[in-house]
Parts: C-alpha cells; structure tokens; sequence
C-alpha cells in the first residue's frame, strides 16, 4: 500500500492584499451626497407694491429732514474736486472747506443783489401787468367765447334748460398776516442746515466713506465701491459744472436778445437769470419759462406779432441748447431716456416740489453709473438711456 507525501498547507489568500496592477487607478472613494439648497422663497407682488408706497410715503413724509441731507451731499459731491484741488496747494481740508462754502455764497448773494431790485419791482408790478394783460387775452379768445357761449346755448335749449346765466358762488379766502413772520425762521433754519451739513460732509466724509468701505468683506467688493464712488463724484461733478456753463450760456443769450428788442437791461437780465435756473429741471423748467416770455411780451408789447417774440426767441434757443450744444458736449455717458426723465421729474417733483426736480436729473445720472458698474445689471442702465 503505497503512501503519499504529506502537501504543504496552502497560503490563505487575502483580496484586498494584492497590489494593483500597474497602470490601473486606485478606486476614488464616493462622493459625499450633499442636499441640493433649499430655494429663497419669493415674496408676493403685493407685498412689494406696499414696500414701494411705505418707501415714497416715508420720503414724501420726511422730506424737512431728507432734503436738507440730499441737497448738503449734492453740494460736497460738486464741490470735492475744488476741495482736492486746494489740498494739492498745501491748504488744509477745514480751510479749503470754508473758503469753497464762503465762495459759492458769495456768488450767490453777489447775484441776488444785482436781481433783487427788477425782481421785486416786477413782483410789484404783477396786479397792474395782469389787469393790463387780461382785457388782450379777453380780445384776442373773444371769437372763440362766443362761438362757446352760443354752444352752450343751444345745447341747453335744445335739452329744455333755462339759458339763464348760473349763480355764481363767490369764495373768500382769509390771509394770515403772520404766515410769513412764522414761516420765515424755518427757511433760515433749513438754509443754515444744508451749509453746516454741507461743510461737515466736505471735511468729514472722506473719512467716514474710508470707514464704511472697510467694512465690506472683500477687496473685490472694496476696490467696486471706491472705483463707483470715485466715478460718480467724477461724473456728477463734469455734469453740474457743464450743464452751469451751457445754462449761464442760454441765459446771457436770453437777456441779449430781450435788451435787443427793447426790454430794460436789469430785467432782461432777470429773465436770463430764471430762464439758466429753469433749465436746471428739463422739460418742465422750459416749460414754464416760455409761458413766462409769453405773458411777458403780452405786457410788454400792444400788437401780437411783437409780443409772441420773447417766447418765440426763448424756444428757439432752448432748441439749439437742447438739441445741439448739450448733447454734443455731454457725450453718451450722460443720455438719459427722456420718457424715464418725464417719469422721474414728476415723481421727484410730486414728492420734493422744485428741489425734487432740480435733484431728479443728478439722481438719475448716479442710478446709471451705479448699475453700468456692476456685473449683471447693466441692462439697466442701457434701459435707462
């Protein structure tokens, strides 16, 4: 009977032992399954049309205390660059504040005394003017009143109503002598306000501008909001001083052309003067500065010819001014849509009166430059032009 040698015991074998075939990756371990973000909810319309009127009701509301604020950085906004200029000649940021303040009140009040004597002299003159002016208006429409009153008859025969003239109700309203000796204190308060702020936003905006900047989180968000301030205070500041000398520049061609057909120099200047204010605000501001030359020439002319050139000259230079020279001067960087321009003057005029329309331009061009600057809302600003 024969025998067998004895076998040796097999190795165990161990499969997660052996080494990877050369040139075959090691298996990446799975990926960690992580939740899909939950969407933001999206607030319904109606809450937002009541955020929008909380918004206007809340700026109509406080505009004693909003409009002193916007007027005071309007002007630090303007008059920055002057400020930089004198601190490049070694003059500090205080002195260089109150020489810029002291010099644009003295412009001002120097303009004031030169106007304020044909001013008020029209203003007395305003009750004889008008009585003089409606017996040619009553002249003039006298056609078209009768053509109106035989209408009026006839309708009213014509559906059984008595021709009679209607009672007239006569309403009496009581003035207040003191209206104006109480009013008078809180325009001198808000003037002193808006220079005080003025001053104070000059000297120390910088600094809390500097502050407010080193609290956003990046140097990316940094470096975005100082090249939007920079550019802003950059662009306001060409657009005021071009728009002033295009203006004062209407104005002097205005109060030429009046003192040419026979008005007095200091009124023609006078009328200059509101015509260079009034285009300030467009659309509106020519608007009522031609209705002014128009009333105007009515007074101070007899026949209709003569007295429809006032209005006639005012309205062919706001054209060439309008049309022409702004355009030119300002470029594509300043053009804005005139129907988003109409809706912004009566917004800002309902809420803010004349201040409101003499700041609705600016905003605007602040609103544009803010949205071309930042990435995915520069549709907005094209929709703006």
């Amino acid at each position: 009977m024969s025998t067998s040698a004895p076998q040796p015991p097999a190795a165990p074998i161990e499969p997660d032992s052996a080494e990877p075939p050369p040139g075959d990756s090691e298996p990446e371990p799975a990926a960690a399954a992580t939740p899909a973000p939950t969407p933001r909810p999206k607030a319904p319309v109606p809450l937002y049309i009541l955020a929008v009127l909380a918004v206007g009701f809340t700026l109509w509301a406080a505009q004693e205390l909003i409009l002193p604020i916007l007027l005071a950085a309007f002007f630090a906004l303007v008059g920055n660059p002057i400020l930089r200029l004198l601190q490049k000649l070694y003059l500090p940021r205080v002195v260089g504040a109150v020489a810029v303040i002291v010099g644009g009140l003295a412009i001002s009040g120097v303009l004031a005394l030169q106007l304020v004597e044909p001013a008020s002299e029209w203003v007395r003159q305003v009750p004889r003017e008008m009585k003089q002016l409606a017996p040619k208006l009553r002249e003039m429409t006298k056609p078209m009143q009768e053509a109106n009153r035989a209408a009026q008859n006839i309708a009213r025969a014509a559906g059984g109503e008595s021709t009679s003239k209607p009672v007239q109700v006569i309403k009496t309203e009581l003035n207040d002598p003191y209206r104006a000796l109480t009013s008078t204190p809180k325009y001198v308060a808000q003037v002193l306000a808006v220079v005080l702020l003025t001053f104070f936003f000059m000297v120390y905006g910088e600094s809390l501008q500097r502050n407010a900047i080193a609290l956003l989180p990046g140097p990316q968000q940094k470096k975005l909001t100082i090249d939007i301030l920079h550019s802003i205070e950059r662009e306001i500041s060409r657009y005021v001083l071009t728009i002033t000398l295009i203006n004062s520049g209407l104005g002097l061609a205005l109060a030429g052309a009046l003192y040419a057909l026979g008005v007095p120099l200091q009124e023609s200047l006078l009328w200059g003067t509101m015509a260079a204010i009034l285009n300030f605000a467009p659309f509106v501001g020519p608007l009522i500065g031609m209705l002014i030359m128009l009333m105007t020439g009515l007074v101070a002319f007899d026949e209709l010819l003569p007295s429809l050139l006032p209005a006639g000259v005012y309205l062919l230079l706001h054209a060439i001014e309008s049309q022409a020279v702004t355009p030119i001067v300002l470029g594509r960087s300043m053009r804005l849509s005139p129907l988003v321009l109409i809706l912004a003057l009566m917004l800002f005029g309902w809420l803010w009166g004349i201040i409101g329309l003499l700041l609705a331009v600016p905003m605007l061009v602040c609103v544009k430059l803010v949205l071309a600057r930042i990435e995915g809302l520069e549709g907005w600003s094209k929709l703006l032009e």
